[in-house]
């Protein structure tokens, strides 16, 4: 067994089971400005838990009262059954990894991991380091000095030396936000290798969707200093419960519509005359109007009284106002009789031909993949993408 999972195995003897991270009605209020009300949160022992939301939302304030670095003005923070609230950071089995690395530029790869340890007075480091270095594959890196490396590389130091301590916690905050699109995506896929191979406990903090998809198990999606909803990825992005929630995990078509009630295991919804259905546990609304989300992958287009692979129902009268052309899909904007603009993406298989700008199209959806939202939300709340 590698020294990683028998430290692990070791802190977790020590400390019995159940390490759960919990934040009990935690509020963080500077002046009159409040940035996190009242949050309740269980972060499972061993899970790769994300809080995603925009700039300003209360995600890096809630990060920082859990690292120790700001005090909550009220509520508590627990790993287990320890109250953690008031504990100095460097008391904490908590670590974090931050954008900037903070690497120490005098020091080899190897001192910068074995850092943490010396601090602590551990003398034989070179056997963990060597460890912790071929954890996250730069075995062969030990001597070099930072700048010597790409920022992905500098990325996986910083986490060699925030693991090598044996948290119980590993806190990421934007982690990946420096580096560029393709050495993002690969270190997704590495963050998730790590922390499926280590079975910390990783709190993820970032704005970027595509991030927290990836890689969390469960995916906290936070809005004004609350949580709109939280779940196993594909949960929150197939079945929203808010219009900000469908907005800002990907995109979503919402269209207005008034409800008719329910029927049998569906709820009826007229659009624009036009009957639709939406299954029970996918409609959010109360009242008698509410909100259509489809997303745009989930909508058919074809030519005017063509055959669509959708047993849905179809609306008449668009016109393909917009085309990009993506490489693996085609995207869509088909403007409706009643004005509105709706997204359509469809796939790249060479069925047909790309429809050219101006062309009449039909458009349907299964009933099954629409949600059902309250006219009461902001139709276009979490449309902003969130960047810094």
């Amino acid at each position: 067994m590698s020294l990683v999972a028998d430290d692990h195995e070791t802190a977790q003897g020590r400390s019995g089971s159940g390490r759960d991270l919990r934040l009990t009605a935690v509020t963080k209020s500077y002046g009159t400005f409040t940035a996190v009300k009242s949050l309740d949160l269980v972060v499972p022992e061993g899970s790769f838990f994300a809080l995603l939301g925009p700039s300003g939302c209360g995600k890096t304030t809630t990060l920082r009262m859990v690292a120790g670095l700001d005090v909550p003005t009220s509520g508590t923070i627990a790993l287990g059954d320890r109250e953690i609230t008031y504990d100095k950071p460097y008391k904490r089995p908590v670590n974090t990894v931050f954008q900037n690395y903070a690497l120490f530029p005098h020091l080899s790869i190897a001192e910068n991991v074995a850092f943490g340890l010396k601090r602590r007075g551990v003398k034989d480091t070179k056997a963990k380091v060597a460890e912790m270095l071929e954890l996250v594959e730069l075995g062969e890196q030990g001597a070099k000095k930072p700048f010597q490396l790409s920022g992905g590389q500098q990325q996986r130091v910083a986490l060699a030396r925030a693991l090598i301590n044996n948290p119980e916690v590993l806190l990421l905050d934007e982690p990946l936000g420096a580096l560029d699109l393709k050495l993002r995506r690969g270190m997704q896929i590495e963050l998730k290798r790590i922390q499926t191979e280590v079975g910390l406990t990783f709190v993820h903090v970032t704005h970027d969707q595509e991030e927290a998809m990836t890689m969390a198990d469960t995916v906290a999606v936070m809005n004004a200093g609350v949580i709109e909803q939280m779940g196993a990825p594909e949960a929150l992005y197939d079945n929203p419960e808010s219009t900000f929630v469908a907005n800002f995990l990907g995109q979503s078509n919402l269209l207005a519509g008034d409800i008719l009630g329910p029927d049998g295991d569906v709820v009826k919804v007229s659009i624009q005359g036009t009957t639709v259905s939406i299954p029970s546990d996918r409609s959010h609304a109360d009242g008698t109007r509410g909100w259509v989300g489809i997303r745009p992958e989930k909508v058919m287009i074809a030519e005017v009284g063509g055959e669509i692979d959708a047993p849905g129902n179809r609306f008449e009268g668009g016109v393909v106002s917009d085309v990009s052309f993506v490489g693996v899909s085609t995207q869509y904007l088909v403007r409706m009789p009643w004005g509105q603009e709706l997204m359509v993406f469809e796939q790249n298989t060479g069925r047909r031909p790309i429809f050219a700008v101006g062309t009449p199209v039909d458009l349907s959806w299964r009933p099954e993949y629409a949600f059902l939202l309250d006219a009461s939300q902001d139709a276009s709340a979490g449309v902003e993408d969130g960047d810094d």
